[in-house]
């Protein structure tokens, strides 16, 4: 019982009698939760995407029982099903194992202890496939505008399609002929070469960036580039 349940109904009546309030907030959902300790530890967006879709579907998997009443017996199951019945890569295997391990050691506080028999990935191993020279080339031939930019800019600089669509202006630095790369993988900066033979077309693509940057500062709408 409210300390003050008596009080508002005798000599003092609040002004509020009669409204409702709302009750208590509903428990947090689990996803909501394990998005919450994913972004608490400076997770990237994309790891949290893939850890919040294999919780999904492990959950699914044992028909929607909450993972706090399971434990490595089922967590063991379900990499097998990945191996055996889905014929997942390792390193899939791998992703799915670190986002339950995550989920149980630091959201749900229940520590899995050692597996004992997992089935593991029987694919072979086969070298990635590399692009040559000429197939590179061809590829840019049949685009145009900024994909193609975009796409010479992957190639010729080394960097993840993510860090490409986060380039700023201040990180290209054309003199130089190099560019800043924030925020990477292990959230690290880090310094790439702009290649030469995209110089005329990256200058040609920013100049209608500064003016429109240009006008927002003039609105008061901007302050960096």
């Amino acid at each position: 019982m409210g300390i003050f349940r008596g009080f508002a109904r005798s000599k003092y009546p609040l002004r509020s009698e009669g409204k409702q309030f709302p009750g208590p907030a509903p428990p947090r959902k689990l996803l909501d939760h394990v998005r919450d300790v994913l972004r608490v530890n400076d997770y990237s967006i994309r790891t949290e995407e893939a850890y919040i879709g294999w919780i999904r579907r492990f959950i699914l998997y044992h028909d929607k029982k909450h993972p706090r009443d399971m434990a490595a017996l089922e967590v063991e199951l379900y990499l097998t099903h990945l191996a055996v019945g889905e014929k997942v890569s390792t390193n899939t295997q791998k992703q799915a194992l670190n986002a339950l391990v995550f989920l149980y050691h630091r959201v749900l506080r229940k520590p899995l202890g050692q597996f004992r028999d997992i089935e593991r990935p029987k694919r072979p191993q086969r070298r990635p496939l590399v692009l040559s020279k000429a197939e590179v080339e061809q590829i840019l031939r049949v685009m145009s505008g900024t994909h193609q930019l975009v796409a010479t800019l992957l190639f010729g600089t080394g960097m993840r399609l993510l860090e490409c669509r986060r380039l700023r202006v201040k990180d290209v630095d054309l003199a130089l002929g190099q560019i800043v790369v924030r925020d990477g993988k292990g959230w690290k900066d880090r310094v790439t070469m702009l290649p030469q033979r995209i110089k005329a077309d990256l200058e040609k693509h920013l100049a209608p960036v500064r003016e429109i940057h240009r006008r927002d500062v003039a609105a008061g709408n901007s302050t960096a580039l």
